[in-house]
């Protein structure tokens, strides 16, 4: 597993492995703690299953094809054979000679590890007008467009004197006149369904929004 590749080879995993290998156990021990303090968030973990002092041997590239992991050395190289082993089985070492360099780097392995969150944004607001059934469409709802915009393919909740009636559901089938269209803005009327949702009345009102994926900070 290299750090470039973390986010096809740790699809199934939320762990993070390193073997830490220094130049003297004060650094291997400074290096760990340091490591341990970084926090990406509680859904990804960072374990350090082995540590020691000296240069990186066959028995710590055993040790990372086994249990996927990743090899950190700080001021020492791998063997010839453990390299050999290494480049043979794909096993991934990192050289440092700066622990804030071997920080940075695992810290962004682990936010590459995080799952995605989403927001919901607001796209825009409609109020039903009249009422259609159709033996092609389903039933549509003639609406005039209040604020922002209705969007094909958006997600939308039916509201009923303000109360929520049904979620997420799909705006489709959007038509302004004959015409299909991708969007129709504020003061423009339209038509569209909501899935196959038929339980739409006059007065009602359509938010619509998209889920964002949120920029980790």
């Amino acid at each position: 597993m290299s750090l470039e590749d973390l986010d096809a080879a740790l699809k199934e995993t939320n762990t993070l492995n390193l073997i830490i290998k220094g130049d003297n156990s004060g650094t291997v021990e400074a290096l760990e703690d340091a490591l341990m303090k970084i926090e990406v968030g509680d859904d990804v973990e960072l374990r350090v299953i082995h540590r020691g002092v000296g240069g990186i041997t066959e028995g710590d590239i055993n040790l990372a094809i086994a249990d996927n992991v990743i090899v950190l050395g700080f001021n020492v190289r791998a063997e010839g054979k453990a390299t050999e082993l290494a480049n043979r089985e794909g096993v991934e070492i990192r050289y440092y000679t700066v622990i804030y360099q071997a920080i940075e780097e695992i810290e962004q392995a682990l936010k590459g590890m995080l799952k995605p969150e989403y927001e919901e944004v607001e796209l825009g607001r409609a109020e039903v007008r009249e009422v259609f059934k159709s033996s092609r469409f389903g039933t549509i709802a003639g609406s005039l467009v209040m604020a922002g915009e209705i969007r094909r393919n958006a997600r939308g909740r039916l509201l009923r004197d303000n109360v929520v009636i049904a979620e997420n559901l799909p705006i489709s089938s959007l038509r302004r006149f004959k015409d299909d269209v991708v969007e129709v803005r504020e003061g423009f009327e339209c038509g569209f369904t909501l899935g196959n949702y038929s339980d739409i009345k006059v007065g009602d009102v359509v938010e619509t929004f998209e889920m964002r994926e949120k920029p980790r900070s």
